[in-house]
């Protein structure tokens, strides 16, 4: 019997597939916990029209993205740090004072999406790579200045 997923189901698809499967296995587990639906010229047109939905939603998404990258590429932002003796930093600087300090500047990115490859506890000039999505990243500098 031919289904559509409804749901990713482990060692048969992922959502939206269109999969043969045994029609005990069908009718008694797939269709009866609503994982699937039997495939028809009806639920093709409507999974077409729901990943169309779907792609459409996704470039829009995209499309924010990249107007926030336009925006933040290469720019550098910096935190005054106390220091301690030979210019040591106390403590490091984490996503979260990062996911601050740009909210305070009118960009709100969740923390999530800042990746730091490195420990930012030393002062100087430090690239920090911000992931909007899968296909949106690019990098802003992080300046850490001593306090006089």
């Amino acid at each position: 019997m031919r289904l559509i997923l409804l749901t990713d189901v482990r060692k048969v698809g992922k959502k939206d597939d269109i999969i043969e499967v045994s029609d005990g296995y069908a009718n008694n587990y797939l269709i009866k916990n609503k994982l699937a639906v039997p495939y028809t010229k009806r639920s093709k047109e409507v999974l077409d029209i729901s990943l169309d939905k779907r792609k459409k939603e996704e470039e829009e998404k995209i499309a924010e993205c990249n107007a926030i990258k336009n925006k933040l590429e290469n720019k550098t932002f910096k935190f005054e740090v106390k220091t301690g003796t030979q210019d040591k930093v106390f403590g490091k600087i984490s996503t979260k004072q990062i996911a601050d300090l740009l909210k305070k500047n009118g960009y709100n990115i969740d923390k999530k999406c800042i990746i730091l490859d490195h420990d930012i506890s030393s002062l100087g000039l430090h690239d920090v790579l911000i992931s909007l999505h899968k296909e949106v990243k690019f990098k802003i500098k992080i300046s850490l200045n001593k306090v006089m």
